[in-house]
């Protein structure tokens, strides 16, 4: 076993570490040498404890039934952003007494503030030093909101009973980057539309079925304290109105698509304008970022938002302009004001929703609930979002907009007891099969 770790770490230092997980962008070489390593330390350590059994435990069941289930749920999370996704599950565990642990790679992240008898959490390094423990875990259960599970440098591990992903928005399963869920054992769901499309994917790839469970929406309902307690402050200085920049990432994005020529005209409106780059553009796409805060740097109106909880920057907010971005349910959801959407179109061809036929439903959801501004008005940007505002009042788009909620977020409030539920009936069915005496 000293000697498999040993090997993993010669690898970290060998390959440049990365700060953050993203498995279209990680090291063949690392992902080998890792898969090596984890086998190698796998099967020493059953060749170890089969022989123990043998000569040192006749007659009794397997030293392997011996572990404590300190260690039997394990959740992971990539950094602080999704805290409002697992706090809900984390404090349902604390609650019922069941122990678990949570990893982190990021130092900063809430999680390791959260005060717990039973969730214990831990910081665990970024890139490689994460692959390195992430890829020996033992556990009954993993959940974590990372895709790409056996795709990179992200690899199953033989200790692990069990691979849960749970999705962190009400937005299509299909939107992850090729082969994102394919690996794991399950996927917890938003709502029940978000099954087809996973079946779908498994007929055309030859993949087994997954457990497919709709628990809700952690996330919404975590975000959905901070609406509640919303004092709806808008604006600041002289302005009286706020907008919301809020884009998704890659080249198919508002801020790829269109930058300056939206931002600038913006920045000349009456508007407080805010915005807030999504959490990947800061990591792979800084050069497009950087140039427009130096262009929109003169303009007292504008801010720059960064915040890991988007719960605050949202109240503040009258009007919210994005593309296909997952926050544009989070504001029209929580808070019931109005979605402005640039034209734009999809390039499906790095996403598992390329391997789909019909229309994604995030597509037709935001046709319902936003309204698109034709770029030849950006230069006439306060009345275009005036007229929007104004029409947002009418019972009819309220209406499309309960409906949609109540199809994507289902089980509203319920979602952390539920996903506790579904680990908790995981780590039954493993104690269960651990107390089927072994094979003679």
């Amino acid at each position: 076993m000293k000697a498999a770790y040993c090997f993993v770490f010669i690898i970290g230092i060998a390959v440049p570490a990365s700060a953050y997980i993203d498995p279209g962008t990680g090291s063949m070489l690392f992902s080998l040498l890792t898969g090596l390593a984890v086998t190698a330390f796998f099967f020493l350590k059953n060749l170890i404890i089969a022989l123990k059994s043998r000569f040192l435990s006749r007659g009794t069941a397997s030293l392997q039934t011996q572990r404590t289930d300190k260690e039997r749920i394990i959740m992971y999370s990539e950094g602080r952003q999704y805290w409002n996704v697992f706090k809900p599950i984390a404090e349902a565990l604390d609650r019922r007494g069941v122990d678990a642990a949570f990893y982190t790679s990021d130092p900063d992240d809430p999680a390791l503030s959260f005060r717990s008898s039973h969730v214990h959490p831990r910081y665990i390094g970024k890139g490689n030093a994460a692959y390195r423990c992430l890829n020996f875990l033992e556990a009954d259960i993993c959940l974590m909101t990372t895709p790409g599970l056996d795709v990179f440098q992200l690899k199953r591990s033989p200790g692990v009973g069990h691979y849960a992903h749970i999705l962190h928005a009400v937005t299509d399963a299909v939107f992850y980057r090729l082969f994102g869920l394919d690996y794991f054992d399950s996927v917890l769901l938003t709502g029940d539309y978000q099954k087809q499309d996973i079946r779908t994917l498994e007929q055309k790839r030859g993949l087994p079925e997954k457990q497919l469970v709709t628990v809700g929406c952690t996330y919404l309902d975590s975000l959905s304290e901070h609406a509640v307690r919303a004092t709806g402050k808008r604006g600041c200085g002289l302005a009286s109105r706020t907008v919301l920049v809020a884009p998704s990432w890659g080249a198919s994005a508002l801020l790829s698509r269109y930058g300056i020529k939206l931002l600038e005209p913006l920045a000349k409106s009456s508007f407080h304008v805010i915005i807030r780059p999504h959490p990947q553009t800061m990591l792979v796409e800084k050069k497009l970022v950087e140039p427009l805060r130096a262009a929109l740097a003169p303009y007292s109106n504008v801010e720059w938002n960064f915040d890991a909880d988007n719960g605050a920057v949202l109240s503040r907010a009258d009007i919210l302009i994005s593309d296909f971005s997952g926050v544009i349910f989070d504001f029209a959801f929580l808070f019931n004001r109005p979605v402005v959407y640039p034209f734009y179109t999809f390039d499906a061809r790095p996403y598992d929703l390329s391997d789909i036929e019909r229309e994604a439903w995030t597509f037709r959801a935001i046709r319902e609930i936003g309204v698109p501004l034709d770029e030849n008005l950006f230069e006439n940007i306060d009345s275009a979002l005036d007229a929007v505002i104004e029409k947002a009042t009418h019972t009819a788009v309220r209406e499309k907009l309960q409906r949609l909620k109540d199809e994507s977020w289902m089980y509203q409030g319920e979602a952390g007891e539920r996903v506790a539920d579904f680990l908790f009936s995981v780590c039954a069915a493993a104690s269960s099969e651990r107390k089927v005496p072994a094979a003679s």
